[in-house]
């Protein structure tokens, strides 16, 4: 099944990407079941409460880094364009996008009549103000993390009150799944130039179903029912988001009724939840790889040798089998499989005694010291994996203390310059989100996305540049390919991270928990949700 699934998620891209504005109607809500009439609720019960391992970092566009900042910052901040759970792009606040002739620009038709949830007007001049914040045209100090995600826009242009045209340098094949992103969100221009200087959104105000109410650091962010949304208005009342790093924990808010929905189930408790009977448990693929990066200007890393020693030094299997109860797969790839471009060249064998003895060559006979670092309740068991790493690198005599943080610390911590960096390893999870390998690829591993973006093992290949940079620019589909196959080769033979494990997903809701979208891409989606 879920294999079929990733197989399906690609012939899906592979239509709706390249279909430019043809993207097909969104199916019917799901809450219209009983021949097109709305489901009969308890209005006064219609407070959703979902619990997540991690706290959002940060949930301005220029700032967000992960996906529980994208699943919360989605329930109220709409985008252009929407990747749907199979895989094709729909209308959001575009209704259409088309290139040019010559692909070097793009056309959008907005949708008409929406507005923000301070009452501003969503049109064209605000999708051009988000944009230029974004790309970072007035202020090139703040332009966001993941700028380039419109790395070949020059600028973007108001045709009238509701046509944008985007101007590219060059063809820039990814731009329509770019547009998808979580990150690319429409805030009201008259909050975003409210801000102080250096101060960066807290409380979004976009056109989504729902608003902002509060956040409470460290615990919760609420949001309730936005009554003027221009779609269908939601029949929650509100949407809570509790933070709770520890897995054991969040399972019993589940059972207790206490949350209705988490995500990341343990996988010791999928076939005792899985039993009960107001309780279901929901898997879904992904499209996240979970990795350990080496710190590539610390000396000891600046062999692949030794950076392949440590690959060969680990058990994917074992991790998988054991931790996740088989739930993944060992990483083939710096990408999974669903994803376009994706070569598989993998995995490392695991082989302890290659594993000595590349790092005997390396002139490290002994072994050496490290530092690893990583977050806890962030991905599905990383403590638990981290220290079954250690154990397996102790194995073959490199001895790796571990620095434990919380999601919001560690970005700030792992995500630095390199003379700023503590850490000799870091673990980290990426999803490929607009299914396209230039966002696996070119974030991670081009030598311009050093932090503060998001190439934190400071990887630099000229080799591995010039084909993603090849690859952005050509409209060809199967020539692209190609390049990533190249690229692809090249980066798993230099091994600048150890490649662990392609992410399985596996979430719970109580029974009478209806509508709630288990997105691939990791959110959990509640605007279409509602509690019998």
């Amino acid at each position: 099944m879920r294999k079929s699934l990733l197989v399906l998620l690609v012939l899906a891209m592979m239509v709706s990407v390249f279909a430019y504005g043809c993207a097909p109607e969104p199916d019917p809500d799901p809450y219209d079941v009983d021949n097109g009439e709305p489901v009969d609720v308890d209005p006064d019960n219609q407070d959703l409460v979902i619990a997540i391992g991690a706290e959002p970092e940060n949930l301005d566009p220029l700032k967000m880094m992960s996906a529980p900042a994208a699943t919360i910052a989605e329930h109220m901040v709409e985008n252009l364009i929407y990747l749907d759970v199979d895989g094709a792009l729909q209308p959001a606040l575009a209704e259409s996008w088309e290139p040019a002739e010559d692909g070097m620009s793009w056309i959008l038709q907005l949708r008409e009549g929406v507005q923000f949830h301070d009452g501003t007007p969503f049109n064209a001049e605000a999708v051009k103000y988000n944009l230029d914040r974004f790309m970072g045209v007035d202020d090139p100090d703040n332009a966001a993390v993941f700028a380039f995600l419109l790395g070949e826009v020059s600028d973007v242009e108001v045709v009238d009150e509701y046509t944008v045209q985007i101007n590219l340098n060059n063809i820039f094949a990814p731009i329509a799944s770019h547009l998808s992103h979580s990150f690319i969100g429409m805030h009201s221009p008259a909050s975003l130039e409210a801000l102080d200087a250096g101060e960066f959104v807290e409380a979004p105000v976009g056109t989504g179903p729902f608003k902002y109410a509060s956040w409470d650091r460290g615990n919760q962010i609420v949001m309730e029912r936005n009554e003027d949304y221009w779609g269908d208005v939601p029949m929650l009342n509100s949407v809570t988001f509790k933070f709770v790093p520890e897995a054991g924990s969040r399972v019993i808010m589940l059972e207790t009724g206490e949350a209705h929905a988490i995500m990341a189930v343990p996988p010791t408790d999928i076939d005792r939840l899985d039993a009960e009977a107001d309780i279901d448990v929901v898997h879904q693929t992904s499209v996240r790889v979970i990795y350990m990066g080496f710190n590539l200007e610390r000396e000891i890393f600046q062999d692949a040798r030794v950076r392949q020693a440590l690959n060969h030094a680990v058990d994917k299997d074992a991790l998988i089998n054991t931790i996740f109860s088989g739930v993944g797969e060992p990483s083939s790839a710096p990408i999974v499989p669903a994803i376009f471009g994706y070569t598989q060249t993998g995995p490392y064998e695991y082989d302890p005694d290659k594993a000595r003895e590349l790092l005997a060559d390396a002139g490290y006979p002994d072994g050496f010291e490290m530092e690893l670092f990583h977050p806890t309740g962030r991905y599905p068991q990383d403590a638990t994996v981290t220290e079954a790493v250690q154990a397996m690198l102790q194995d073959v005599g490199i001895d790796a203390s571990l620095t434990t943080y919380d999601w919001g610390t560690y970005l700030d911590t792992v995500i630095v310059p390199p003379d700023e960096a503590e850490h000799d390893i870091y673990m980290l999870g990426w999803g490929t989100v607009t299914l396209d390998a230039d966002y696996g690829l070119y974030a991670l591993f081009h030598s311009t996305q050093w932090p503060p973006r998001n190439n934190v093992s400071y990887y630099a290949n000229d080799e591995v540049d010039a084909l993603l940079d090849e690859a952005r620019v050509t409209p060809d589909r199967d020539v692209r390919e190609d390049l990533y196959r190249q690229a692809i080769e090249i980066i798993w033979d230099d091994a600048p991270w150890l490649f662990l494990y392609d992410e399985g997903q596996v979430n719970g809701e109580r029974s009478n928990v209806k509508g709630l979208i288990h997105h691939p891409l990791e959110n959990v989606s509640a605007w279409n949700a509602w509690i019998e």
